[in-house]
C-alpha cells in the first residue's frame, strides 16, 4: 500500500502529522511492513501556517499511482479551492481508491470533484463552506463514505489515522498502535 500526503503552504501541521503518526507505525511496528508513503506538493518546500518547513519527496508528479491520498486542512486551503493548477494536479488522483482529508482539506476534495453525493465533515467553523461541495454534512469526528473519508477539526487527524489503521489492518492493530501512542480515545 502506497500513500500520498498532499502538502501546501498554509497547512495545519497537526492535520498532516496526526494522520502520519499512526499510519507510519503500520510499518515501524511491523504491522504492515509494505506500507509506504510520499510527501507530495506543487513546490519542493512548503510552510505550515506557523512557519514550520516541510520538504516534498515529489513535486507536481501525478498522484495516479497511489492507493491513498491524505489532504490536511489549514488556512492555505481557501486559495487552493480556485487554483486551477493545484486542482488539475489533485484531479490526477481520480482513480486513487481512497481519498481522505482532515479539517478544511475536505474543501479541496470537494473542489476537485471527489465528494459528489457522499457525506462529509470538516472543522465546525467551516460547515457552511463545505455546504457548497456537499449536501450531507455530518458532525461526526470521522465520516467514512467508503472511498472518501473526512475528519473534523485538527485533533481528529489522529482519529482518522487510527481509523485507517483499523481499516487496513484490523481492530487489534488499531488498539496496539493507539496504546503505543498513549491515545486513550
Amino acid at each position: 500500500m502506497k500513500a500520498a500526503y498532499i502538502l501546501f503552504d498554509g497547512l495545519t501541521a497537526l492535520d498532516f502529522i496526526g494522520v502520519y503518526d499512526p499510519l507510519g507505525r503500520l510499518r515501524t511496528m511491523n504491522v504492515l511492513p509494505e506500507f509506504s508513503w510520499r510527501v507530495c506538493a506543487m513546490t519542493k518546500t512548503v510552510t505550515d501556517d506557523r512557519g514550520l518547513l516541510f520538504t516534498a519527496d515529489t513535486v507536481g508528479e501525478s498522484l495516479a499511482g497511489y492507493d491513498l491520498i491524505i489532504i490536511p486542512g489549514g488556512f492555505g486551503t481557501k486559495p487552493l479551492e480556485t487554483d486551477r493548477a493545484f486542482l488539475a494536479w489533485l484531479a490526477t488522483a481520480s482513480d486513487v481508491p481512497l481519498k481522505t482529508s482532515v479539517c478544511t482539506g475536505a474543501m479541496l476534495l470537494g473542489a476537485a470533484g471527489f465528494l459528489g453525493d457522499r457525506p462529509a465533515t470538516t472543522h465546525h467553523n467551516s460547515y457552511a463552506d463545505l455546504a457548497y461541495y456537499c449536501k450531507d454534512i455530518r458532525t461526526d469526528r470521522v465520516v467514512d463514505a467508503g472511498d472518501v473519508i473526512t475528519a473534523g477539526g485538527v485533533s481528529s487527524a489522529i482519529s482518522l489515522g487510527l481509523h485507517l489503521v483499523e481499516r487496513f489492518a484490523g481492530a487489534d492493530a488499531r488498539r496496539i498502535i493507539a496504546r503505543q501512542m498513549d491515545y486513550p480515545y
